[in-house]
């Protein structure tokens, strides 16, 4: 065994509140981005993304060190069929970004908490069958139903918010993303500072909905 100190690429610095959010960006997931970020923040939790980490030779370390940084992450895998847009691809940022915190969890047990999302009940059997014995979360692409699975995955939380309650917070978000996006002149939903607004809003929906709950 190596006397050596662990280097700083072994170390870590888990910030118990962050949740890594693995899902894809494209217009038609918009509604379900919306409620992952609702729900999430409706568990008092911190929603971190990719979409905060700018282009450049380090993107991959850098995603990794976010990774790292969160002591859950969120995988949602319902966007395995090909796109629409020419040459037609599966999309592969969501496994991939998948394996890196499995891989993560297997090297430091106990670090971190993941979960895996679907659409459809079994297809991750076929479309990523390494991951047999391992439940997905089938939400059927639907914000009231990952609302249910949310509570299911988090179950064990001391003080968790009722479906209602999240779909309150989510209705929020969706009333205020016009404004947002015009403040930034955003052409997507999926943009940086478009995704810091929406933390900011439903944070403070949540604590907004929280008093009223009397939590």
């Amino acid at each position: 065994m190596s006397d050596q100190k662990p280097s700083s690429a072994d170390s870590t610095n888990v910030i118990p509140s962050y949740a890594f959010l693995n899902i894809p960006y494209d217009d038609r997931f918009e509604e379900l981005f919306l409620a992952y970020i609702a729900g999430i923040s409706a568990y008092g939790l911190v929603a971190r993304a990719t979409l905060e980490i700018p282009g450049g030779s380090r993107r991959l370390d850098r995603i990794f060190e976010l990774i790292r940084s969160c002591q859950y992450s969120f995988h949602d895998l319902s966007r395995v069929e090909l796109d629409l847009r020419r040459p037609r691809t599966p999309r592969f940022n969501m496994p991939f970004e998948l394996g890196m915190v499995v891989a993560w969890d297997k090297l430091h047990p106990g670090e971190h908490v993941w979960f895996v999302f679907e659409a459809k009940e079994r297809r991750l059997l076929k479309s990523l069958s390494d991951l047999a014995g391992t439940d997905a979360y089938v939400h059927g692409g639907r914000p009231k139903g990952l609302f249910r699975e949310l509570s299911n995955a988090l179950v064990r939380s001391e003080h968790p918010p009722t479906v209602e309650e999240m779909a309150r917070v989510h209705r929020d978000l969706k009333a205020a993303l016009p404004a947002i996006r015009k403040r930034a002149a955003a052409r997507s939903s999926f943009e940086a500072r478009v995704f810091t607004e929406l933390l900011v809003t439903a944070r403070a929906v949540s604590a907004e909905v929280r008093r009223a709950g009397g939590r």
